[in-house]
C-alpha cells in the first residue's frame, strides 16, 4: 500500500534535502521523541540555530517526518511500499535510504507508542433486559404501555459499570433502524477505505 501524502506534508519535508545524512537521522531521532514526550521547542531552537533556518521550519520537518513515519507504522507498509511512497517526494536516493533506514529501525516502537496512545474506552460486557408492560390503571381500565428495561454491563480494563436504561418499543425500533443503517454503511467501499487508513 502506497502513502499518498499532501502537498503541506511535501513542503515540510522539503528541508530534509537540505541536509546531511547524519542531521537527518537526528531528525528522525526528535520525530520519535515528539511522539513519546511531546513538542520540544528548545530542541528546535537549537536545531534552527545550527542549520541557521527557523525554528518553526525545523517544527514543521519533525512533524511532516513523525507523519510519514506514523502512518507508514500504522498501515505497516512493506519496505518496498515504503520505498516506493518515498521515491514519490523526489529525494536523492540517500536521503531515501536514510529514510527508510529510519522506517524499519522505528517501526515496531512507533507501533507501541501509539497503542499508549490509544484510549481505553468502555466496551461492551453483558446484556439483561425486561419487557413490562401495563394493562390497566385506576383510571384507565384498557390501556397498554410497553416499557422495555435494559441493564448494560460495559467492561473498562478490569472494571465492569452498569447502566439502567428504559425506552418505549417504537424508540426501541428506531434505534435498532439506525444500527443497522450504520452496520450497512460500514459495508460501502468508501467506508472501507477509512477503516483501512485508521488501522
Amino acid at each position: 500500500m502506497l502513502l499518498v501524502l499532501s502537498d503541506e506534508h511535501r513542503e515540510h519535508l522539503r528541508i530534509l534535502t537540505q541536509v546531511e545524512s547524519a542531521v537527518v537521522g537526528e531528525f528522525g531521532r526528535i520525530a520519535i521523541e515528539f511522539l513519546r514526550k511531546g513538542s520540544n521547542p528548545k530542541v528546535y531552537e537549537g536545531a534552527a540555530r545550527k542549520l541557521e533556518v527557523s525554528s518553526s521550519t525545523i517544527q514543521q520537518a519533525v512533524e511532516g517526518l513523525t507523519y510519514l513515519l506514523t502512518e507508514s507504522s500504522k498501515l505497516m507498509v512493506s519496505e518496498i511500499d515504503f520505498q516506493d511512497s518515498v521515491l514519490v517526494l523526489g529525494f536523492p536516493e540517500e536521503l531515501n535510504k536514510v529514510l527508510l533506514q529510519l522506517y524499519l529501525d522505528n517501526r515496531k516502537e512507533i507501533r507501541r507508542i501509539l497503542s499508549e496512545l490509544e484510549p481505553d474506552l468502555p466496551h461492551y460486557h453483558n446484556l439483561e433486559w425486561r419487557l413490562d408492560v401495563q394493562l390497566a390503571s385506576r383510571s384507565l381500565r384498557h390501556q397498554v404501555k410497553p416499557t422495555m428495561t435494559m441493564k448494560l454491563h460495559l467492561k473498562q480494563d478490569d472494571d465492569i459499570s452498569t447502566n439502567i436504561l428504559q425506552t418505549d418499543p417504537a424508540t426501541l425500533m428506531h434505534i435498532i433502524q439506525e444500527l443497522e443503517q450504520a452496520l450497512a454503511e460500514m459495508k460501502t467501499n468508501h467506508c472501507r477505505r477509512i477503516v483501512r487508513n485508521i488501522k
